[in-house]
């Protein structure tokens, strides 16, 4: 299953996050999705777990607790559009 993580703390790691949600389970990958010009966070990131059933629980648990002083958004990660709006196609 593909996890969203959002509200993430600016200084997370791909390192912690696989810590974190390995409490729950087995962590296939964790990305910090980064700002390509920058190089900083965007404040996001997945995690992506084998067992369905073990993301679930990590959802659950993790979903509002606090990292770093702010409130993680953990949710199913959702499918991306083939015809996403927001690219520009040239």
């Amino acid at each position: 299953m593909n996890i969203y993580v959002g509200n993430l703390p600016w200084g997370v790691t791909e390192e912690a996050l696989k810590t974190l949600f390995s409490e729950y389970g087995t962590v296939d990958t964790a990305r910090v999705i980064t700002d390509r010009n920058s190089g900083r966070s965007k404040g996001f990131g997945f995690v992506e777990m084998s067992n369905d059933s073990d993301a679930q629980e990590a959802i659950e648990a993790l979903n509002g607790k606090e990292m770093d002083g702010r409130a993680l958004r953990v949710n199913e990660a959702r499918p991306t559009a083939d015809n996403d709006s927001r690219r520009r196609r040239y």
